[in-house]
């Protein structure tokens, strides 16, 4: 080969080359990706394969993928060039929030994060969860049909707040009122950007930053009450366990950091969670088979089934359709695609998990492709993949499991015969339209033990 070659080669090869162009008018690739998300998404991997490109008012050019062995790619891709998605959720849960942070400051804050998620620290959370869970069935009507899902939101903040903060109190009350309207706010502004001019007292960005002041003044008197209780070794909540953490240069995590990485947590821990478990109950009660083996595993210390139909509702609704990630270096190769800096990669979780080769016949709800069969974390990702993966994935599950066989021991879910419920977009998340409906019917008391 001669030089001059060679030098054509190199430049050639520092060129783009960017998959297939969606050829729509930006204006309707923006009105489907914000109004129709998944559908969108969808459609045009049909259209244009396991890669395309789209030009998004919020993440400007965008490169969609939904091939495992691509989004292998991008997980483990150094994060000096390919950094978090811009802009991400910090811009609501705070500059100090894991979401906001990059490069080894992201290392380190997962360092001090992973320890309240992991081993021994999940067994202390399982009473809680009992706890919590009958707690809010108490109320549950027998024979009458109702809605699922603001329960298990209400199961699922509980369980974060006492896992965050410790034992109950005025504060968490009010943390308990404000929360979900603050969380429900913030998930439907997530898609937009942020308004570059002040609309207000009364527009939405304004009534985040009034809720924010107000968790941070409610924060401010449970630090201050913390750091003076003379049994703050002895306790196993979070916000505990920052106040005696360090970073390994020896310095403590600040009022910021603590702030909105708690803030991170509620947020993160709790509407996704709750959607879950509701899209489980909407699953289960058209599915009498698994609903009947997964109540008699309920009776008993085994989890196969329980277990496996969490996996595989996480699978068939996905409630996170994609996660993303920021070019910083001057180009990232990515299979065949040369994807140069500036540029937005999201993995389309939602059509990886819809994949006809990784989950035969992948519309039909079958929890048993996961019993005794190890998971594929290239293919099923919930939890997002790589070094952002959730820290808290583990908790959710072990929440999840907990739950679900509380209920199952408590009730008997009837099956119904009804079409599904249709996917209903919260913003980030996706839920039952009709908040996962079903009927129970309490067990006799000698049938729970």
């Amino acid at each position: 080969m001669t030089e001059a070659t060679t030098d054509e080669a190199a430049v050639e090869a520092s060129k783009p080359a960017l998959p297939p162009v969606v050829r729509i008018p930006r204006v309707v690739q923006a009105a489907g990706f914000v109004a129709a998300r998944r559908r969108t998404t969808m459609a045009l991997k049909d259209k244009y394969g396991n890669a395309f490109t789209l030009d998004l008012p919020m993440f400007g050019h965008t490169v969609v993928i939904s091939d495992p062995t691509l989004a292998k790619q991008v997980f483990t891709t150094s994060t000096d060039v390919l950094g978090n998605v811009q802009p991400n959720l910090s811009r609501l849960l705070g500059s100090g929030s894991v979401f906001g942070l990059e490069g080894a400051d992201h290392r380190r804050r997962r360092k001090l994060l992973t320890p309240p998620f992991h081993g021994k620290s999940i067994k202390n959370y399982e009473a809680i969860v009992v706890e919590e869970t009958l707690r809010e069935t108490a109320t549950w009507p027998e024979g009458s049909e109702f809605a699922t899902l603001e329960p298990m939101m209400r199961i699922t903040l509980n369980i974060i707040l006492r896992a965050v903060f410790g034992a109950a109190g005025h504060e968490l009350d009010d943390l308990r009122r404000m929360m979900p309207t603050w969380i429900t706010l913030g998930s439907r502004l997530a898609p937009f950007p942020t308004p570059k001019r002040d609309w207000g007292q009364w527009s939405p960005w304004a009534r985040i930053a009034a809720h924010r002041r107000h968790y941070y003044d409610i924060l401010d008197t449970l630090i201050a009450r913390a750091r003076a209780d003379p049994k703050l070794a002895d306790r196993t909540d979070v916000l505990a366990l920052f106040l005696q953490s360090t970073y390994e240069d020896g310095s403590p995590m600040s009022r910021t950091e603590i702030g909105d990485e708690l803030l991170t947590l509620l947020a993160a821990g709790h509407e996704t969670t709750a959607s879950t478990l509701a899209w489980a109950c909407e699953r289960l009660s058209r599915h009498p088979d698994v609903l009947a083996e997964m109540a008699d595993e309920a009776l008993t210390d085994v989890n196969d089934l329980r277990q496996a139909a969490i996996l595989e509702v996480q699978r068939v609704r996905t409630i996170i359709d994609f996660v993303g990630r920021h070019v910083l270096g001057e180009m990232v190769e990515v299979g065949p695609w040369r994807i140069p800096r500036g540029y937005t990669i999201l993995v389309s979780i939602l059509n990886m998990h819809a994949d006809a080769e990784a989950f035969p016949d992948p519309d039909r709800f079958d929890p048993r492709r996961f019993v005794d069969a190890k998971v594929n974390t290239l293919s099923w990702m919930p939890f997002g993949g790589g070094t952002r993966r959730c820290v808290g994935a583990a908790f959710a599950n072990m929440e999840m499991d907990v739950v679900l066989r509380t209920v199952l021991r408590e009730f008997a879910i009837e099956p119904t015969g009804r079409a599904p419920e249709k996917w209903h977009a919260r913003g980030v998340a996706y839920t039952p339209k009709d908040g996962g409906r079903i009927t129970v019917r309490r067990r006799a008391a000698a049938a729970t033990g």
